[in-house]
């Protein structure tokens, strides 16, 4: 990815009540939040920050009336099958592996029409928070062409291969609620801003290395089945038995009951 026309995408730090870093990637590319070629080369480097110095919860979440309106067909213009292969790597791994392996969780709002590349980074996060008018679309046919940064995929796995088959191949428009339905959408919220924030502060104060693990854990099953996950579980679980927050959790539990404790993410 070649240079920066203008800050497209934002990355912040902020803080829950009661500390705990978070950040926020805020897509900004008006008036349709297409991704263009800086807005991708944005995503990476922000990506390259927060796993740099990693925060305790991520929201990604865009600005303006729409997630975003898919990617800037001049992207494509002119491409080869090598330059097109070497972009299809670059994408996978400098933004969504990125994504998936931060050590924390990551949390995407939906807000309004989310098309193609942001469709594939939501499916990307941990959860996806999206508001009842919200509506889904991987509509690469158009340009014939398949979603190449794992959206069929991430879609099979949480929604079944004939519902990714579908979505994919007619490039029809999903509402939240269908996807809801799916599990594709963890949860449908009328105030999705502040839903995905409280959220992403929840995370963020919870036992971020406990976290961690379970991101470890899902993965494990992800590339080899339940058997790979159980022979790796042990010892992903057995190391936060080190951890300052496994240690004071359980002594707050037992000398002031379930739900006192508090987390610092070590």
């Amino acid at each position: 990815m070649d240079g920066k026309e203008s800050v497209v995408v934002h990355l912040t730090s902020e803080f829950t009540a009661s500390g705990a870093r978070f950040a926020v990637v805020t897509i900004d590319n008006p008036p349709l939040n297409l991704f263009s070629r800086p807005v991708f080369a944005q995503m990476i480097e922000h990506l390259e920050s927060l796993r740099a110095d990693p925060p305790r919860a991520v929201l990604i979440e865009a600005a303006g009336k729409v997630v975003s309106g898919g990617v800037d067909v001049q992207v494509f213009e002119g491409l080869d099958a090598t330059a097109g292969s070497e972009l299809w790597e670059e994408l996978f791994g400098r933004i969504i592996h990125p994504i998936e392996e931060l050590p924390c969780p990551v949390v995407f709002a939906a807000h309004g029409l989310t098309l193609t590349a942001a469709f594939e980074i939501a499916l990307a996060c941990d959860l996806i928070v999206a508001s009842p008018g919200a509506k889904f679309g991987l509509v690469e046919t158009v340009v014939g062409l398949t979603p190449s940064m794992g959206g069929p995929q991430r879609l099979a796995e949480r929604a079944g291969s004939g519902r990714a088959r579908e979505l994919v191949m007619t490039a029809d428009l999903y509402p939240a609620d269908t996807l809801l339905a799916w599990g594709v959408v963890n949860k449908v919220e009328d105030d999705v801003a502040t839903a995905a924030r409280t959220l992403a502060e929840k995370l963020a104060d919870g036992p971020t290395r406990a976290h961690r693990a379970t991101k470890r854990i899902v993965a494990a099953w992800r590339s080899g089945g339940v058997q790979h996950a159980d022979a790796l579980t042990p010892d992903i679980s057995g190391e936060l038995f080190e951890t300052e927050d496994l240690r004071a959790a359980v002594q707050s539990f037992l000398t002031q009951g379930p739900g006192k404790a508090s987390f610092s993410g070590r």
